[in-house]
């Protein structure tokens, strides 16, 4: 047996949850408790740690696909190596493969593929679950992204909040992120982009925020940030691109599908609102043409 798919061994574990034994799901809820130090260690010193025997540990690794503990081991090394490489690294990787053909269409198939993976990948179920959550107008919502992931963050932000109220996004200023966190509560959605190389400051801010009763969405790579453990939702997605950067099309498609479906859902109840921004951009002149605004 080999490695079984491009899917993230987290994300693997996570689905193969209804397939083990009671004993496994403690070991597997071990791995992702503190994934991926608990994973690095002896078969022995983690058989303690989850509570159960070695051979429990040998006969989940073959349930995933793999030959045994050393090789499901192996494959959570070779993401631990991925998950921390730097840009200059991937430019010299990208450089080492060589091509004639021309980067357009190189960038074009990896991101199709990443595309393609991450909808294979797709729980829908999860997705649905969102779906309705957002659609919820009684939750707050609240939004973060990283330094990559921001312009993510933006745009859902920005769509949310034209379709219902009760949405806000978190500031780049670490020390205004308690303000943002005061507001949550029991059904407030906290909404969080981590990508590689993950925000150190993530994983606490969920905790937090759980901490008050907030259910945690996370958008992240196919490897899995450390929010995931604190995560109720997760969407998974392929940003390998072969470059010095990741791609975030493949999330990008998942905001925008996720938008499309809210503004379906809530659409008897959005299109008033929709129509209140805009008689007041045509009121403003915002697009030109309705307005003399004093401009040039």
């Amino acid at each position: 047996m080999g490695e079984p798919s491009r899917e993230s061994f987290a994300l693997r574990l996570r689905r193969a949850m209804d397939q083990f034994t009671p004993s496994e799901r403690q070991l597997a809820a071990t791995l992702l408790a503190d994934y991926p130090a608990a994973g690095l260690q002896s078969s022995v010193r983690l058989a303690e740690i989850a509570g159960v025997s070695t051979p429990t540990i040998v006969r989940m690794a073959r349930k995933l696909g793999y030959d045994g503990f050393t090789a499901m081991q192996e494959v959570m090394r070779r993401e631990v190596s991925e998950q921390v490489k730097k840009p200059a690294s991937k430019h010299a990787e990208w450089h080492a493969r060589g091509s004639d053909r021309h980067t357009v269409n190189q960038f074009g198939d990896l991101v199709s593929a990443n595309l393609r993976t991450t909808l294979d990948a797709l729980d829908l179920s999860t997705f649905d679950q969102v779906a309705a959550l957002l659609s919820d107008t009684q939750r707050s919502v609240l939004i973060a992204g990283g330094r990559i992931t921001r312009t993510l963050a933006d745009h859902l932000h920005n769509h949310l909040h034209i379709l219902r109220p009760g949405v806000s996004q978190m500031g780049t200023s670490a020390h205004l992120w308690p303000h943002a966190l005061l507001d949550l509560g029991p059904g407030s959605i906290l909404i969080l982009f981590d990508i590689r190389r993950y925000q150190s400051d993530y994983p606490l801010i969920a905790e937090l925020a759980q901490k008050r009763g907030a259910e945690i969405v996370l958008f992240t790579d196919q490897w899995g940030s450390p929010v995931s453990s604190h995560a109720n939702h997760v969407f998974a997605a392929n940003v390998e691109a072969l470059t010095s950067w990741d791609s975030t099309m493949a999330l990008m498609f998942l905001v925008e599908a996720l938008i499309a479906d809210v503004s379906n859902r809530l659409w008897s109840v959005s299109r008033k609102r929709v129509d209140e921004l805009e008689d007041m951009f045509d009121c403003l002149g915002t697009f030109g043409g309705g307005h003399d605004n004093g401009g040039a």
